[in-house]
């Protein structure tokens, strides 16, 4: 029998920080019952979806604890729960959370159509820096604002009724990292689901890329490492010109050879869907990338032990 799910991306256009969370969730609910009216099964929502990106800001205290919510589900997201739970669809959501312990992450869930959580994850790769840079207009101050996440790539199974495929979940900058995707690889990952906040210019002062580039490069780390993971993924964005600042869309979902079967088109909110056979990942996965085969790990000891690129030692011989 045919594993397949039809999987549809949310990419959500600005949500500013004048936008009440209502009018925020209502337009969230309207991506959802679009979404299910085109027999979508899993609907993929933007890193940080609830609120604007408030790390691009240096802020008080107070006002960034308003920012991050405390439980999940909790009334003022309600509704949306309710609502996929009525449409036996289920979701991807990217949001800041805060513990009972009083930490901070940039944390996503994985909801099943019944309304339970089956997957629960923590940004590992924080950009930026803690402190802003000295008369910059713009910040990027996740590892201020967050922790490191620590709950690692623990890969799970999706529901029966999307054909129970090994799933795993990613957030923004973690997308960019290779490590991130093999570890998932090395659990049989068969769908990788990611939201995505990613600014159209270079948060970090830099004028070396613009909007087209970083573009580019977020499709770019979607294909290669669906490609080189036989993965199936599923990038979505939150896009358009958020208090005056822009971010990239582009939101995507890539088959598992690496190539694009639906893309936005716009910087707004767009629903974009597709068919994903889990069947489809075999071909990589027993063949090219047939880990079992393959991997030689007693070479890759630099990629745990190292963190910092190290150059080679003076003594090694250099061609003349």
């Amino acid at each position: 029998m045919t594993r397949l799910a039809r999987i549809a991306a949310a990419q959500m256009g600005a949500v500013n920080r004048s936008d009440a969370r209502p009018h925020t969730l209502q337009r969230m609910i309207a991506l959802l019952e679009n979404a299910a009216s085109q027999g979508a099964q899993l609907v993929v929502f933007p890193e940080l979806a609830l609120t604007t990106f408030f790390p691009r800001w240096l802020l008080s205290p107070e006002e960034v604890e308003g920012y991050f919510e405390a439980a999940m589900p909790n009334p003022d997201v309600q509704p949306l729960f309710e609502r996929a739970r009525e449409l036996k669809v289920g979701f991807y959501l990217g949001y800041a959370e805060k513990t009972p312990q009083g930490k901070h992450y940039n944390s996503a869930i994985t909801v099943a159509p019944d309304g339970t959580i089956i997957g629960h994850y923590r940004k590992v790769h924080l950009p930026g820096s803690v402190e802003p840079r000295e008369g910059a207009r713009v910040h990027q101050l996740e590892k201020r604002y967050f922790e490191y996440g620590d709950l690692g790539f623990q890969a799970f199974y999706g529901p029966q009724a999307w054909g129970a495929p090994v799933t795993g979940m990613l957030i923004c900058n973690d997308r960019r990292w290779p490590e991130a995707w093999r570890s998932y690889g090395l659990q049989g990952c068969e769908l990788m689901l990611m939201g995505y906040n990613s600014a159209a210019y270079d948060p970090n002062g830099g004028s070396s890329e613009d909007a087209a580039l970083r573009t580019f490069h977020s499709l770019l780390a979607t294909q290669a490492n669906a490609y080189m993971n036989s993965t199936w993924a599923v990038s979505t964005a939150k896009a358009g010109v958020e208090d005056g600042f822009g971010l990239i869309g582009a939101s995507c979902i890539v088959d598992p050879n690496g190539v694009i079967v639906a893309q936005a088109q716009t910087l707004d909110d767009e629903v974009i869907v597709a068919d994903c056979d889990f069947d489809a990942c075999k071909q990589g996965q027993e063949k090219m990338f047939n880990f079992a085969n393959h991997r030689r790990p007693q070479h890759y000891a630099r990629l745990v032990d190292q963190v910092g690129a190290v150059r080679p030692p003076e003594d090694i011989a250099r061609p003349s």
